[in-house]
């Protein structure tokens, strides 16, 4: 049973580390499906209004979390979920199952004008919903810039373009009085994104990187050259000497936390991390520093700024 445990978990880590770095580039629209592709973009042109109270699918809840801020109630499909709770709004609305793999057969069947899912899974869904003959939407949650731009695109969509506005006007103001209160030294910060088996580094281009950033740190792989995350050997890290270590995961965090627990405590090279020398290493909470730019992120930003500020 042990023996079978160890293959399950394997195999989900093997899963997810897919992916996390399929979600590393910039998605693309093109599709492997034969035809016109059904992806609405900014990009390429064709970004109106849907018509009068489209049908929305929300495949994740970091979506129906964008829908709900926008106040927007024809809703007909959402993502299930232990993970998180569907906004209030939504309780009875029809599941479409997994995420990661919605049930192409109940989409179909819901008839909606749009499906929207995170712009990380455009690779593997953008051709599943072509070959349904259903429009897509790809939200940028990769950071709150990023998710922001996606807000106002959405608003378009729907008809819903002042609140969307509205939404961003406030958001620009959070951040810019975050500058204001850190303008002065900013700590260098190594941020590992772990699933269970595996960890990479988050980038400044990744959501968790996007908050670092906000309160003035600076990532030691910078942007990543627009990549969310990196595959990294912990040689190289330790060149980078951060001053600070933030530790994260996609999902399964209490199995993350235990990796990384054992990994710092194995492997000899961490005892050599000036951060690790100085008790500079931090568990993030996954519930605000997941791989989705989400609504509580002024919680995220100010549990950071406790983390690293007030230490």
């Amino acid at each position: 049973m042990n023996n079978l445990k160890r293959v399950v978990a394997l195999l989900l880590s093997a899963a997810l580390l897919t992916l996390l770095m399929t979600a590393c580039g910039s998605a693309s629209t093109d599709t492997e499906s034969s035809g016109e592709s059904l992806v609405i973009s900014s990009d390429n042109g064709n970004l109106k209004a849907l018509g009068d109270d489209p049908r929305v699918v929300g495949t994740s809840v970091a979506t129906d979390e964008i829908l709900d801020a926008l106040e927007y109630d024809n809703v007909v499909g959402v993502p299930e979920t232990d993970s998180f709770e569907i906004p209030e709004r939504y309780d009875g609305v029809t599941s479409i199952g997994s995420p990661m793999q919605p049930d192409m057969e109940i989409v179909k069947s819901l008839k909606p004008d749009v499906v929207m899912s995170p712009r990380s899974l455009e690779g593997e869904l953008s051709s599943q919903y072509d070959d349904i003959g259903v429009a897509s939407y790809f939200v940028d949650l990769e950071s709150l810039d990023g998710m922001y731009a996606s807000i106002q695109d959405i608003g378009v969509l729907l008809g819903c373009e002042d609140k969307a506005t509205e939404l961003n006007e406030e958001y620009e103001a959070f951040k810019a009085d975050l500058e204001e209160s850190h303008s002065g030294d900013a700590p260098r910060v190594l941020i590992l994104m772990g699933i269970p088996g595996s960890y990479i580094v988050a980038t400044e281009s990744s959501y968790v990187g996007s908050l670092c950033k906000l309160i003035g740190c600076e990532n030691v792989y910078g942007d990543g050259d627009g990549k969310d995350f990196l595959n990294i050997d912990p040689e190289d890290m330790l060149k980078q000497d951060p001053d600070i270590i933030l530790r994260t995961s996609h999902a399964l965090p209490d199995q993350v936390q235990e990796m990384f627990e054992e990994e710092f405590k194995t492997n000899d090279i961490w005892s050599h991390f000036r951060a690790v020398e100085d008790e500079r290493v931090y568990d993030l909470d996954h519930e605000y520093f997941g791989m989705s730019a989400r609504f509580n992120y002024p919680e995220a930003i100010e549990i950071l700024e406790k983390t690293i500020y007030e230490e």
